[in-house]
Formats: structure tokens, sequence, C-alpha cells
């Protein structure tokens, strides 16, 4: 039995993989941006250990979120699969940041470096993430911002893949999915969407005893060049780093 976290878990893939896991016997903490989603959740997934509370648009929350986690842990996995979509142009947190580059890249990059280190990891990327500018010259340019975030959350698998040894890190594509996000006309069911994550956080099968893969329905894939370049995840480290005055731990 593996104890595991998962980021924006209140509905979609990450309700769903809550579910997949809990039924098999695994630990699960959820999290809700407010407490009303983080008790919507817990409603949801009968058996969960309990929801954790923190909107990830603000970098002082999210900080406190995972001080919140680390006094439930150590835990096995964490599964970074909080994300947004559509939202408003020009969109901007408290903190004065692009609100995709925020919930979608810069919180896992924060909780990524203040959770104790779990044993395995599972990013939540996209198809799209192709499409993203892999130069990361203005992390702050909304333009292409979902994209974007989605190459960066691969960037951060394998930097963490490359850094962290002792850690399996992968970043998956889970298909355009049936989700609220996604919209009910979407190829993938939300079960299929969500079973790479449950996956590689939870199985011994010797498939998922690897690091610094890009999975996509239960088999590795390819993914943009750029996210294997040590320079590239170094430059993103950094500028993450700057933004969110955390340093990634070596």
């Amino acid at each position: 039995m593996s104890k595991i976290f998962i980021t924006g878990s209140a509905d979609g893939l990450g309700l769903m993989e809550a579910r997949m896991l809990v039924s098999q016997g695994h630990q699960v903490v959820l999290h809700g941006r407010n407490r009303a989603r983080a008790d919507e959740a817990l409603s949801k997934v009968p058996g969960a250990m309990t929801a954790v509370v923190a909107d990830l648009a603000s970098i002082a929350e999210t900080k406190s979120l995972a001080d919140q986690v680390n006094e439930l842990g150590p835990f096995d996995a964490v599964i970074h699969n909080a994300g947004i979509y559509h939202v408003p142009n020009g969109a901007r947190t408290v903190d004065h940041l692009p609100l995709i580059f925020v919930v979608n890249s810069l919180a896992s990059y924060i909780l990524t470096c203040l959770i104790k280190r779990p044993k395995r990891l599972v990013y939540t990327s996209s198809g799209l993430h192709r499409s993203g500018d892999a130069s990361l010259n203005d992390l702050t340019d909304a333009s292409n911002a979902y994209a974007d975030s989605k190459l960066q959350n691969v960037i951060l698998a394998f930097a963490v893949s490359r850094k962290w040894p002792d850690v399996l890190s992968n970043a998956v594509d889970p298909g355009w999915a049936a989700t609220k996000m996604g919209g009910r006309g979407a190829p993938v069911s939300v079960e299929e969407g969500a079973r790479t994550q449950v996956w590689l956080a939870a199985s011994q099968d010797k498939e998922v005893l690897v690091s610094g893969r890009y999975f996509h329905h239960l088999q590795t894939g390819n993914c943009h060049p750029a996210a294997t370049d040590p320079a590239v995840q170094e430059k993103y480290l950094s500028e993450c780093g700057r933004l969110s005055g955390i340093a990634f731990p070596e």
C-alpha cells in the first residue's frame, strides 16, 4: 500500500485517479483550491485519508500547501495534476504573474521543492506541449500560456529525474479526455486519461520503475527534444527559483 497526494483532485482526472487508487487499497490525500472544493472531493472519494486546501494561484498558499502535505507525510508518490485552461485574457495572480503559468507550472515547481521527496513524482502534461516555447526567454509572457506550461511540466519532470536519481520522475500526456476542461466530446474517457498516472504512482510493474520518461496511455513516447536538454532544464529551474523565491534543492 502506498501513500499518494494528488493536486487538483476535486474533479476531472485528479478525482478519477483518487478513486482508482483508493479502490486499489492505497492511502490518498486530496486537494481543493478552497475548503468547499476540498470537502466536495472528500464526499466524492469515500476512503480517502483527508483533503488539504490551497489556491495554487497564490505563491504563499502553495507554500502553505507544502507544509500541510509534509505534516501528513512522508508520501510514496505525488501526482501533479492541477491545471487550468480557459482564463480571461491577461489574467494575473495576486503575485502579478500569468495565471496559467502559476497554476500549471510554478505551483508544481514550488511543491516539488518544498514537499519532502517522495519515491515517485508524476507530472501531468499534454500533447500540446510540443508547440510550447522552449526558449524560456519570458515565463511571464502569456501569449501561448497553456502549451508553454505543459512543456514546462515535462522540463521539470526531466530535470528532477536528472538531479534526484533516487526519485522516479515522469511526465504523462493523458490525451484529450472528457473532463470539464476537455469537454464531453473529447475522445478519451476520464478513466483512460487517469490510468497511466495511477500506474506510474503505485504499480510495481518493471515498466514504471523508470525515470525521465514521457508516457501516453501506458506507453513511453516522444516529447519536445528541448525537455531533455540539461541547459534548458537549468534555465527553467533558475527562472522558477527567481520568480518564486525558492531555489531548487540539489
